[in-house]
């Protein structure tokens, strides 16, 4: 463990992840393209849904990064509590803007999805309003960290709201199971094979789930790295302030 907490101080951690995201950054690209056009050009229409389906190639890796971006957060809200490490609290900041995109795709493709299918772009379905209320959650924890002006106080804050908002990180992934009334379909991917979709979407989607998760690793090592520095740069402008 003591290794792994090396990496909390700023300098170790820029140089490690300077490293690791050239290579991040092209396998992201590379596993993206190869899921993307396996998924949109080479599986066949569904016999019900049609074309539609291939949807499922942006909006599953999308909606599952957005619930659990929210929950990384959540992780590195509690290690700052905890440890007060402060690359945890600017790892979890980093990661907001991503989630919130991640949120955003998956409520839109899910909309674009849901006209065809019910009828409607939306309802007030179990998920989707958990989902909406989870994007607004991470617009509301962009907006506290901008607001507060003390970095510190800025990270206690808005670790509290993590932790509020992971409830409906939960919803969002179980609220089909809570709520059976709901019209959204259970889950795409699941332990229990029988839930599955074919196996000539399955494997496609994985895929994209595969370049979804690196690509936002890529993005979350060089959004902290960018806060870190703008971190040194507000320390150094308010020690010349005060000097």
């Amino acid at each position: 463990m003591a290794s792994i907490w090396q990496y909390a101080n700023p300098k170790k951690f820029i140089e490690t992840s300077d490293k690791v995201l050239p290579a991040l950054a092209v396998a992201s690209g590379v596993t993206l393209v190869v899921g993307l056009v396996w998924g949109f050009f080479f599986t066949p229409e569904d016999y019900r849904q049609g074309s539609t389906v291939k949807i499922i190639y942006l909006h599953v890796p999308a909606a599952l990064l957005a619930i659990n971006a929210w929950l990384m957060m959540l992780v590195a809200s509690l290690i700052w509590l905890v440890r007060r490490h402060h690359v945890s609290a600017l790892a979890a900041r980093a990661a907001a803007p991503v989630g919130a995109t991640m949120t955003l795709i998956a409520l839109a493709t899910g909309a674009i999805w849901g006209q065809p299918m019910w009828g409607t772009w939306w309802v007030w379905d179990p998920r989707l309003t958990s989902f909406l209320i989870l994007f607004l959650f991470y617009l509301g924890y962009i907006a506290l960290w901008s607001a507060v002006e003390d970095d510190d106080t800025a990270a206690d804050l808005t670790a509290i709201l993590c932790m509020v908002g992971s409830v409906f990180a939960v919803l969002s992934r179980y609220a089909v199971l809570f709520w059976n009334q709901g019209l959204h379909q259970g889950a795409s991917l699941s332990m229990d094979a029988e839930e599955n979709v074919a196996d000539v979407f399955y494997w496609p989607l994985l895929v994209s789930i595969g370049g979804f998760v690196l690509l936002f690793l890529a993005l979350v090592l060089l959004r902290t790295q960018t806060e870190i520095r703008a971190r040194r740069m507000r320390a150094l402008t308010t020690r010349e302030r005060m000097q």
